[in-house]
């Protein structure tokens, strides 16, 4: 599961964050309870003391077993007090412990070197709210997808409706058994009959399987690509690494963005690179077949027709019927 070096340091600093509220909140509440009982004061400075022995006996001294034993039953009998005066002015005997917000890794995002169930839920919202920033991803579901709209009468033998049931169903099995080994998928059709939704109801699931999804526009990854490369890397969303190397990259509207010889061969790369390492892209287009063999030079064409599972969506403008 590869997600961006952005996504992982953010991770990291809301994981940080959480064990800063959390300690500060506790070392508050010891203010707080230390001022009704002064004794706590004292037994806090000598735990620190036992700890800081410790930490010498380790260091320094030839007869370890022994002495740190000492230090633990003094440990041990300072916790015990700590605990009874607690108890005694009526707290709980846990009021002074740091109440981290995940217990099982102290938020520290890691247990035994291997990322904790939090710090994967982090990574997940983190690449959801990524996502949402310019896509409607909570919108696009695969239970939103309503066939109703497409026409059930069947036009040169094909019903719309009948393939937009038919095309929702591929999609939605794609999504649960996804891999970064799945196919890659070219939808095809008019404007506005929901290639665009179900692109996004992928990633929704797909997301939710811990996997890294980048969604954009032709022009807007091209663009960005292109302003990578000549060096103006100010406030660009998407980069040539984190394009070739997601587990799912979706081109949106292939055919709309400015073309010019080094978006065509921008393009080419993306296609190739990700299908040499057999990770999985998803473009939609407007275009007919056609259309795109005149558009883009055959190496391309060639390698999204004959490569990707084609999914083609028939009928009028959905938005506009809705």
């Amino acid at each position: 599961m590869s997600y961006s070096i952005e996504t992982y340091n953010r991770a990291e600093e809301i994981l940080a964050r959480r064990r800063e509220k959390a300690e500060y909140e506790a070392e508050a509440r010891f203010d707080e309870i230390s001022e009704k009982i002064p004794e706590l004061a004292d037994i806090k400075s000598n735990l620190a003391r036992v700890g800081l022995n410790i930490s010498k006996v380790f260091l320094y001294s030839e007869n370890k077993q022994q002495e740190i034993e000492k230090l633990m039953r003094e440990s041990l009998s300072l916790q015990e007090q700590r605990k009874n005066l607690l108890i005694k002015n009526g707290y709980g005997e846990d009021a002074l412990s740091v109440c981290y917000q995940c217990p099982d890794c102290n938020d520290t995002g890691y247990i035994k070197g291997r990322r904790c169930k939090c710090h994967n839920e982090l990574l997940k919202e983190i690449e959801r709210n990524n996502l949402q920033r310019i896509a409607p991803l909570n919108e696009c579901t695969f239970e939103s997808f309503q066939t109703e709209y497409y026409p059930e009468k069947a036009v040169n033998g094909i019903s719309p409706r009948a393939k937009a049931e038919a095309v929702k169903a591929s999609c939605s099995k794609y999504a649960v058994g996804f891999t970064p080994k799945s196919p890659s998928i070219l939808f095809m059709g008019g404007t506005g009959l929901g290639k665009t939704h179900l692109s996004l109801a992928i990633a929704n699931v797909v997301i939710n399987k811990g996997y890294s999804v980048i969604y954009g526009t032709a022009q807007n990854i091209l663009g960005d690509l292109q302003n990578e490369s000549f060096g103006r890397a100010d406030n660009i969303r998407y980069s040539e690494h984190s394009v070739l190397n997601c587990d799912l990259l979706i081109i949106d509207d292939l055919g709309t963005e400015f073309k010019n010889s080094y978006s065509v061969s921008c393009l080419y790369n993306i296609v190739n690179t990700r299908l040499s390492a057999k990770l999985p892209t998803i473009i939609s287009t407007n275009f007919s077949t056609k259309e795109l063999e005149e558009k883009y030079d055959q190496r391309i064409t060639s390698r999204i027709t004959g490569e990707y599972n084609i999914l083609m969506l028939l009928g009028n403008d959905i938005r506009y019927i809705k």
